[in-house]
């Protein structure tokens, strides 16, 4: 790959990655639920899910998802209920906190952390994503030298998006680990596992209603 096309390369993934979505969503509620350690978690399942998404775009199963209608769909919804499901869990967290006011802080920091399930959300999410498939589609061909391994130049593709999805949602996560003083009140975490909770839910509707 010349540098240009490397540079980029560099230049729209960091783009893509900065654009706030469902993985920042879920990045900002699961660090808010369980410290910067459950965010992170989160992240490193998410960046994981990416090159499951680049080899499936190597050896040419999501051109199955593009041209097999039926298929498209069936992946579509199991991650639009996934996610939908994310999203209630999301939203049944804030209706409990609301009525958890009166209890002191320390409480609430006593939820254990699973990190196991952090990272399992995590990979879920980004790998039940028909459009990521999509993107890696269209997006990695145009970077892969025709003459090389497209498995090999994918994996190095993807373990560059993997470096800077994981430091832009790592810092993401650091973040808003600072700010739990005020995050961590019932009231704001009420509030923002709410919000999170609609989030989720309607990018699941959203993506269970695209055509496309």
């Amino acid at each position: 790959m010349a540098i240009t096309e490397l540079m980029a390369f560099l230049v729209a993934i960091t783009l893509l990655t900065l654009t706030p979505g469902l993985d920042t969503v879920l990045v900002i509620r699961n660090t808010t639920r369980g410290g910067w350690k459950d965010g992170t978690a989160s992240s490193l399942g998410i960046c994981c899910g990416l090159f499951a998404h680049a080899s499936l775009s190597a050896i040419g199963i999501s051109v199955i998802l593009v041209q097999s209608a039926w298929l498209f769909q069936a992946v579509k919804l199991i991650g639009a209920v996934y996610l939908i499901w994310l999203g209630i869990s999301s939203l049944r967290s804030g209706w409990k906190a609301k009525g958890l006011v009166a209890l002191n802080e320390s409480v609430l920091q006593k939820q254990p952390l699973d990190i196991i399930r952090s990272f399992r959300e995590g990979f879920l999410s980004n790998i039940l994503n028909p459009k990521t498939a999509i993107f890696y589609l269209a997006f990695l061909p145009q970077f892969i030298d025709p003459q090389g391994s497209a498995f090999l130049q994918s994996m190095i593709l993807a373990s560059i998006h993997f470096f800077i999805a994981m430091l832009w949602q790592g810092g993401l996560s650091f973040m808003v680990e600072k700010a739990k003083q005020w995050l961590l009140k019932p009231s704001t975490n009420a509030w923002l596992e709410s919000i999170s909770g609609g989030v989720m839910v309607a990018l699941g509707v959203q993506l269970a209603l695209s055509k496309s």
